[in-house]
């Protein structure tokens, strides 16, 4: 990865594509990028995958973009894989300039229903708790192929494995999460400070676990980090140092 430029890269949820981040890739202009698990089409679709495999994936697909130190955002599922995928980055240098994580407690709080990775109708019921009617209206085919995919993500997720202690960043953290997310709490999305030596910084936004990434506060908050390129966590955010190296 070559050049100055900030380039927005996009880790969609399990059984996500994508969709939900329109406000935010329009706020980011055309250089933005959505990631492209492997295992979800093409000739592997389908296959099962490894965590680190998705990771790795990750990792290849922005080291060979042009830009500079990327600000990854994650949300749900893809919150853990921008976090590993910014771990793995760091190895081969590629600095990450930001990591955003949205609608996710600390990875060592981390805790996937084994039912919800049973079948892919309970991988649907999984979505419907963490998200009432995003599913609802979607086409009967549709919504069998997010659920599907959903229970392979789900079941990659339950692969994450921490080092002890877990490794951390040197890039700032931004937590963020909706104010009625069941699937987080303030004080689960504050763990992620232990996971950075960097600045860290968290805010709660109405709605539920997907409405803030419609929410133009956040696509606000990405275009100025993007324009701005300085790697800061927002000034008007819960904003704390980094914990003391250890």
């Amino acid at each position: 990865m070559t050049g100055d430029e900030r380039r927005l890269v996009l880790f969609p949820g399990a059984g996500s594509f994508g969709s939900e981040f329109h406000a935010l890739r329009s706020a980011a202009g055309p250089s933005s990028k959505v990631m492209r698990y492997p295992g979800r089409s093409g000739r592997d679709a389908g296959e099962a995958v490894s965590f680190e495999a998705v990771v790795a994936s990750c990792a290849d697909q922005i080291a060979g973009l042009p830009g500079a130190r990327p600000v990854l955002l994650g949300h749900s599922y893809g919150a853990y894989l921008a976090y590993a995928t910014a771990l793995a980055l760091a190895r081969r240098p590629v600095p990450v300039s930001l990591l955003v994580v949205a609608g996710a407690s600390a990875p060592d709080l981390l805790r996937v229903p084994p039912e919800a990775t049973a079948s892919a109708g309970a991988a649907a019921a999984y979505l419907d708790a963490a998200d009432p009617g995003q599913l609802a209206a979607a086409a009967p085919e549709w919504r069998e192929a997010v659920a599907e995919t959903a229970q392979r993500d789900l079941r990659v997720l339950a692969e994450l494995s921490l080092a002890d202690p877990p490794a951390r960043l040197s890039c700032p953290v931004l937590a963020l999460r909706g104010a009625r997310d069941p699937l987080t709490s303030d004080a689960s999305v504050a763990e992620w400070q232990r996971f950075t030596q960097g600045d860290f910084g968290r805010r709660t936004f109405e709605g539920g676990h997907s409405d803030l990434l419609g929410d133009p506060l956040l696509a606000g908050l990405v275009h100025d980090e993007l324009v701005r390129g300085t790697g800061a966590v927002p000034p008007d955010s819960h904003r704390t140092a980094g914990p003391a190296p250890r």
